[in-house]
């Protein structure tokens, strides 16, 4: 593998910026669908497992199992997007903080929507009781900032939108329907804490109608995901195991919902990888639901390389957003306001001689209450932006003190 990593990293030129048309984002290797032939397992013969037994002969034979890669046989996602175009569903998995990721999954898009103008975007970002909003975006009633103040981005998903914006702005320019794909936090969490179970009737009413738990793999991998999880509240595997099954069959659902109520389109489902890899999360969920022709990629998979992963396994290069603009200040919610923990060292909020316990209400013309709304008001921003910052200096014995600070974010 190594040598390989060494020819691949030598091809490689990236660039920071949203991939432009005719792009050929040409370093992203693909491993492909040979792996699906590949034995994922290697048994030891009778004959080495005890200890100091076996022959040399013994020990070189139970090697010619181990799985093979055509090093010939990497492409690149333009020569993939033909074999694409031909399935009713591609999913295309993420690690979700990866910039990369997003711009491979960006490509894909564009390059299927050049083929087939009937193209829809499933998403797990959104979740399913903020369609509306999406809907308004893709319109042009609402502009980006309304879209993520309506779909509670920055409170149910909290990513850098970065992220995902060279997505959705294609997706608007051209008009591509967006599927809100994730079932409501409140459902999920309420499954966490009580189970299926514990849940009102009303509660039950809004769960996906088909829950599938025979799939005993599935149940494995995600007990495994279990044992390195954060458990401080004690909950149990099986309520874990719950919220995972709601995800994938809530977004399977919502998946073939859409495309029964469009049969003329092809949907590209963006999801974390575990919801793509093996098959077993959505797509089969989906297809269960509605026989289509699906393809499953996996951007840069963390465990090991065997048959079954998905399709294709994309290899794209690192890369981070461009740096954001930044007061540099540990901020807190306290009584419906952002308070200042602290200003770092040579901050604009140092600067501008902000203390511990200043209130920020207001950056430039937007009031900030939470840090949902300070999210909003800075997403865009870059290092050299100047903004005014409203403060209310809280003080005991005196009026409370009202300044606004201008800063240059860094």
């Amino acid at each position: 593998i190594q040598p390989c990593e060494q020819r691949r990293k030598r091809h490689m030129t990236y660039t920071h910026n949203r991939p432009q048309p005719g792009s050929r984002l040409q370093p992203l290797l693909l491993l492909l669908v040979c792996l699906a032939s590949s034995p994922a397992v290697l048994s030891m013969p009778e004959s080495l497992r005890g200890e100091g037994t076996g022959t040399t002969a013994d020990h070189a034979a139970v090697m010619g199992n181990t799985p093979a890669l055509d090093l010939s046989a990497f492409s690149t996602i333009e020569q993939l997007i033909p074999e694409l175009t031909e399935k009713r569903v591609v999913f295309i998995g993420e690690q979700h903080t990866r910039y990369d990721h997003h711009l491979t999954q960006f490509e894909i898009i564009r390059r299927l929507h050049e083929r087939n103008p009937n193209l829809a975007i499933g998403m797990e970002t959104f979740q399913q009781p903020f369609q509306p909003a999406l809907d308004d975006f893709i319109s042009g009633a609402t502009d980006e900032h309304e879209m993520l103040r309506a779909t509670e981005y920055y409170k149910r998903w909290r990513m850098d939108y970065r992220l995902y914006a060279p997505i959705l702005r294609y997706a608007q320019e051209h008009g591509l329907p967006v599927v809100a794909l994730n079932l409501p936090a409140e459902l999920t969490r309420q499954v966490g804490r009580h189970g299926i179970e514990g849940l009102s009737d009303e509660a039950r009413a809004r769960l996906p109608a088909e829950i599938d738990r025979s799939d005993a793999a599935y149940r494995e991998r995600v007990r495994q995901v279990f044992m390195h999880h954060p458990n401080d509240r004690g909950q149990s595997f099986e309520h874990f195991l719950e919220v995972q099954l709601l995800w994938d069959e809530g977004m399977a659902e919502r998946a073939a919902r859409f495309l029964e109520a469009n049969p003329d389109h092809q949907l590209v489902v963006i999801a974390g990888n575990g919801h793509v890899a093996w098959g077993s999360a959505i797509p089969r969920r989906l297809t269960r639901r509605l026989p289509v022709e699906t393809a499953t990629i996996v951007n840069s998979w963390d465990g090991t390389v065997e048959p079954g992963i998905a399709d294709y396994l994309l290899l794209p290069e690192e890369q981070s957003l461009p740096p954001a603009g930044k007061i540099g200040a540990v901020l807190e919610e306290v009584d419906e306001a952002v308070a200042v923990e602290t200003c770092l060292d040579d901050s604009p909020c140092a600067i501008a001689g902000i203390r511990r316990g200043d209130r920020i209400t207001s950056i430039d013309d937007a009031t900030i209450s939470n840090l949902t709304e300070l999210r909003l008001a800075m997403w865009y921003r870059q290092p050299g932006d100047t903004i005014r910052v409203g403060i209310l200096r809280p003080r005991r014995l005196l009026k409370d003190k009202v300044m606004t600070h201008e800063m240059t974010l860094k």
